[in-house]
């Protein structure tokens, strides 16, 4: 029979959930470098802010880069806001690149430069939430957490719940639900972030589950129940690139990126036919320290990135 959330906390039945996922993790595990035995809690929290909406593929190289500049939070700190705007290239949402320095600056300046092992010290941290306190607490120092991104919500959705996908929100039934699969020992829960976390990326993926190659499947409730549809379609959201503020701000970013000087105004304008969404694309890329603009009312403005850290 399918396992029932309620029955969640009978040991034999969370460890014949664990057991399992952490074997096939042991054999199937990606070598990545933030897993590695000379992995650094900074490394670990720096890869956790890349993968933030952004595949493993796009962060790797931007990742290895990252580390070789800014090994430790005292050198991202006393980076140019400018460098380390250029170094996250591509990666999408160059707010996290922000947030990651000042991040950096708290590290550097509260904690001594090393990186908290609490959970409430990390979510004291500029830009770190519950799911990367969680992260760095197992991932950096092997310790005791929930760790729920969107691939160990849908591994436990299918397993344990027998749902398709997630709810689009979390909610507090499914950390509770969560938080009872997590073993008391410190390594084994750290053992089974990773493996759950892994499992969602690599098998139990949300279009195309290899259900053929997962270690669970013969316990997992969503195959048993005939893989129903997901209840929650009409309540995704779908975004949009085409067209959207996001895209026009990326094109904006990428020609800073790329300017050794100011870019006059008429250079932006070549980016962007509406002129209005340009404007508004501009002021918010200002507001939000990714910009600064000179010139005043009556004279051409030009833009460039921030020359130095964003306080």
């Amino acid at each position: 029979m399918p396992i029932e959330p309620l029955l969640l906390d009978s040991p034999e039945l969370a460890a014949g959930l664990r057991a399992p996922i952490g074997a096939w993790f042991a054999a199937n595990a990606r070598d990545l470098p933030w897993r590695g035995p000379d992995r650094t809690a900074w490394g670990v929290l720096v890869s956790e802010v890349m993968l933030q909406q952004t595949p493993v593929v796009r962060v790797l190289p931007a990742w290895t880069d990252w580390m070789t500049w800014w090994p430790t939070p005292r050198d991202l700190a006393a980076a140019s806001t400018a460098d380390v705007l250029r170094a996250w290239g591509r990666l999408g949402y160059p707010r996290r690149a922000l947030r990651l320095q000042e991040c950096g600056r708290a590290i550097a300046e509260l904690h001594d430069g090393v990186v908290p092992c609490d959970e409430a010290a990390l979510l004291a941290l500029p830009g770190v939430g519950a799911y990367t306190a969680a992260a760095v607490v197992a991932f950096a120092y092997g310790g005791r957490s929930v760790v729920l991104d969107t691939n160990v919500r849908r591994v436990l959705a299918r397993t344990v719940t027998g749902t398709a996908l997630p709810t689009p929100s979390l909610t507090v039934a499914e950390v509770r639900s969560a938080a009872a699969l997590v073993p008391a020992d410190p390594a084994e829960a750290a053992l089974w972030a990773a493996s759950s976390m892994e499992l969602g990326a690599l098998v139990c993926t949300a279009r195309a589950p290899r259900c053929e190659a997962c270690p669970v499947a013969e316990l997992c409730a969503w195959r048993r129940a005939g893989y129903p549809v997901d209840a929650h379609v009409g309540r995704r959201r779908t975004q949009a690139w085409a067209g959207t503020d996001r895209q026009a701000r990326g094109r904006v970013m990428a020609l800073l990126r790329e300017a050794l000087e100011p870019v006059p105004r008429s250079a932006v304008e070549d980016l962007w036919t509406d002129r209005v969404q340009l404007d508004r694309c501009l002021d918010a890329l200002v507001a939000d320290g990714l910009a600064e603009v000179s010139g005043a009312e009556d004279q051409p403005r030009t833009y460039r990135l921030p020359a130095a850290a964003v306080s």
